[in-house]
Formats: C-alpha cells, sequence, structure tokens
C-alpha cells in the first residue's frame, strides 16, 4: 500500500506531547489517498487522536492519546510569510488525493490573531511585499501564488476586537 510509510512516523508522533499539561491544541484533519486507500488522521482540541488506514485488504483503525503537539505557528509559512504575530492556529485540514494521475490537495488553516481585520491583513500584504510575492486584496482578504504555484486565499473577520480567519492553501 503506498501510504504504509507514514505508520513508523505517526506512532513516533503518537508519543509527542505525554506527560504535558492539559491545554487546547489545534484540532487536525488530513485525508490522503487514492485509488488504492488513503490515510485519515484527526486529533480534537484535548490532543487526542485517531488514525485510520485502508486499501487493498488492509484496515487499521487506532485511537491514539495524546497524539500530537504541534507548533503550527512556528512552522507555518507562505514563501516564508508567517501569520501575523502571536496569531494561534485552531484547527488544520488536509485534503489530499492522487487519482487517475490527477495530484490535487487543499490545506486549511482557522485562525485567531491578537489585531483587527485590516490591520492583520495590512501587516500580512506588506510582508508578502518585502518577499516580493503579489498578492490582491479585496477588503480583509488576500490571494496570491505560491513559489510552487498554489494558489492561496488568507480571509481575515472580526472576532470582536481581533481578527478569525481562514488560510486556504490549493494545489490542483
Amino acid at each position: 500500500m503506498r501510504f504504509a510509510f507514514l505508520i513508523p512516523p505517526m506512532m513516533l508522533l503518537a508519543a509527542c506531547g505525554q506527560g504535558e499539561e492539559k491545554k487546547d491544541k489545534t484540532e487536525v484533519s488530513i485525508n490522503a489517498g487514492d485509488e488504492h486507500g488513503g490515510v485519515e488522521i484527526t486529533a480534537g482540541k484535548d490532543g487526542n487522536g485517531r488514525i485510520k488506514i485502508g486499501g487493498d485488504g488492509v484496515g487499521i483503525d487506532m485511537k491514539i492519546p495524546d497524539f500530537v503537539d504541534l507548533d503550527v505557528e512556528g512552522d507555518f509559512d507562505i514563501d516564508g510569510v508567517k501569520l501575523y504575530p502571536g496569531s494561534n492556529v485552531t484547527t488544520v485540514n488536509v485534503d489530499a488525493s492522487d487519482k487517475n494521475g490527477q495530484d490535487k490537495a487543499t490545506v486549511e488553516l482557522g485562525f485567531t490573531s491578537p489585531a483587527a481585520p485590516a490591520k492583520a491583513a495590512d501587516w500580512m500584504a506588506g510582508e508578502f511585499a518585502r518577499k516580493n510575492i503579489q498578492v490582491q486584496r479585496a477588503g480583509d482578504t488576500l490571494r496570491g501564488t505560491t513559489k510552487d504555484g498554489d494558489d492561496f486565499k488568507i480571509d481575515f473577520g472580526p472576532d470582536g476586537a481581533n481578527a478569525k480567519g481562514k488560510v486556504t492553501i490549493t494545489k490542483s
């Protein structure tokens, strides 16, 4: 099965974060597959996760406590541009497939920022300009294309005095 190579690193990730104090963690959902099967990985705000692997006569479904303690904020960027300082990633959803030679993927990150939507959008637009990355802006939404050719969109909306938003990166 094509995704069997993912099993050992997933098992190592399962040990991350054990013994640490409980706090809300990033919700994670990853779905990857092709015509032969797929892998589904989920983790809730409590850190508990589940791995499902299936295809061509194989089926694995495991619950994993304290699945991962990801540093999404520290690791995430678009061509070197990070989210507004102090932002927190609240959700990560990855949907990828390679069916009939069609390699497609969509990554969505939900986030909160400690600034009003316009201020956070202004800051990120400025950071993209410093990296010579063209973005189009409509209100508090930024759109562009990564150096790898993937389309991205960053939506900022109000959340009280702060911003709440979503990054969507699409490869097709």
